[in-house]
């Protein structure tokens, strides 16, 4: 799934979840995209940028998690092991391989690797999608 920032002809900003960039033009030709403030059918992407982990400098955060955080983290590292499962690890060729599949020079696949932020812009600005990952404390190993 992909989230893109979108707005609509009034000015009004929003977002929404779309299996792919064709999915989401698919629904917005076929009207089924609006604004949820004021029901506009003219509906376009708004530039995102990427928010890219690199593995040199990294912040460190903490989160006091309570049942209910514990019940989303526990979701969210659910789905990211499902990615995963159901994607090739191309490891640091990440770029690379988005941009073969992007231009139609290898097969369409699911992928998943490491991009330094210069690599991720660079993608971004190619427009092509992705997302980053989560790393959880155990998958550190």
């Amino acid at each position: 799934m992909i989230r893109f920032s979108l707005h609509c002809d009034h000015a009004h900003d929003f977002e929404g979840w779309f299996r792919s960039n064709d999915d989401f033009e698919t629904q917005r030709k076929r009207g089924f995209v609006s604004c949820p403030e004021c029901g506009s059918q003219k509906v376009e992407k708004a530039l995102m940028a990427p928010a890219v982990s690199t593995s040199r400098k990294q912040e460190k955060m903490a989160l006091a998690m309570g049942a209910e955080q514990r019940k989303m983290m526990a979701a969210l590292k659910e789905l990211s092991e499902k990615v995963r499962e159901n994607a090739e690890n191309v490891g640091d060729k990440f770029a690379e391989e988005a941009r073969k599949i992007h231009f139609g020079e290898t097969e369409a696949r699911g992928i998943y690797g490491a991009a330094t932020i210069e690599e991720a812009k660079g993608l971004a600005e190619d427009g092509i999608e992705f997302l980053p990952l989560p790393v959880f404390p155990d998958d550190r190993n």
